[in-house]
């Protein structure tokens, strides 16, 4: 059996670790890690690394030389407004990464995108067509539905375009999240539940996530565009997962309760106060948006990928407060550092 050569933009990253970490067991494949600093890779790995930045024309050039399968995890992320970053440091590297794949052999192009992007009217169907205009409220999310309808329309020969929607992220080596946003805004007693706290908070760890790459990068029978929703075992609702956290971690529930006609006006009143304000906005319409019912399950990647997911959203938890109890002594922030 040949080796099968695949790619893991973002390898530093929370899911392109994670992904890394699954390759590194699969038999038959050889994983090669790209990033930005390859001292901010996973110990464990020791395989090859293509160090660079992927704003970089000449990097790209050489970057899927001899790759089958591309898993592109890079992504400067934030999780409300930085619209210019957002599309100078996301949305055109992958673009061009895209336009690269003419040039190249790969096969196989897997995206990481978000249950939530084409929520709350059709995420429960992986196969739906985002709603890039409802997403201007989040200018990173936006181009996340740009970039997967991109994928579906553009035509690179020989190459099957696959966009994994993934539920929220939890677990170790956490970056920006539902989770790490809320917990410090938990702790303020300001926090409303939204809808009652009704709505489903899918959960996923990212060891379950770098399975579902690992699986869609080896998988057979994939022609065209493919979508998959990728969550957890099962889906929590908010209330749940706020209860839970209240329970284990004695943080505050919220005391009262607005519909989403209400949320979102009030959220877009914290960003427009966001510039005479000492701290971040306490609340966003991107973190209401996430708060959306997908309704998103892993019937389909179950059927074509063999995904079944292992880690219940309870012990995701508990392995990222761990590490936040050591790691996040300040509130997080809520976008990437921009690179210099």
């Amino acid at each position: 059996m040949e080796t099968l050569n695949v790619l893991v933009t973002g390898a530093n990253g929370f899911v392109g670790s994670h992904i890394l970490e699954a390759l590194m067991k699969k038999a038959g494949v050889k994983p090669v890690a790209a990033c930005r600093d390859r001292r901010k890779l996973l110990p464990a790995y020791d395989g090859e690394i293509r160090e660079g930045d992927l704003q970089d024309k000449a990097y790209l050039e050489t970057l899927l030389d001899n790759i089958d399968v591309v898993c592109h995890a890079a992504a400067w992320t934030s999780a409300w407004g930085y619209r210019k970053a957002s599309e100078q440091l996301f949305y055109q590297p992958t673009k061009a990464l895209i336009e690269q794949l003419r040039k190249s052999n790969v096969s196989r192009f897997i995206f990481l995108s978000s249950t939530s992007v084409a929520a709350p009217y059709a995420s429960q169907d992986p196969m739906s067509r985002a709603d890039e205009s409802r997403l201007k409220l989040w200018p990173h999310m936006r181009n996340v539905a740009r970039i997967e309808n991109h994928m579906r329309d553009c035509d690179v020969r020989g190459c099957t375009m696959i966009s994994l929607r993934t539920g929220l992220f939890a677990g170790r080596r956490y970056g920006i999240g539902l989770l790490s946003l809320l917990v410090p805004r938990l702790k303020t007693h300001l926090v409303p539940w939204v809808s009652g706290g009704k709505t489903g908070m899918p959960l996923i760890a990212g060891d379950d996530i770098g399975e579902a790459f690992a699986l869609t990068a080896t998988a057979t029978g994939l022609e065209g565009y493919q979508g998959f929703n990728i969550v957890g075992p099962t889906v929590p609702t908010a209330r749940e997962v706020i209860g839970f956290l209240n329970e284990s971690y004695q943080l505050p529930t919220p005391h009262f309760s607005v519909p989403f006609a209400v949320a979102y006006p009030f959220a877009r009143s914290m960003e427009l106060l966001d510039p005479v304000m000492p701290r971040e906005p306490l609340v966003t319409r991107s973190i209401i948006h996430l708060l959306e019912e997908t309704g998103a399950s892993n019937t389909r990647a179950t059927e074509k990928l063999g995904y079944q997911p292992k880690i219940h959203w309870k012990e995701a938890i508990r392995m990222q407060m761990n590490e936040m109890a050591t790691r996040q002594q300040t509130p997080m922030k809520m976008c990437k550092p921009i690179p210099s």
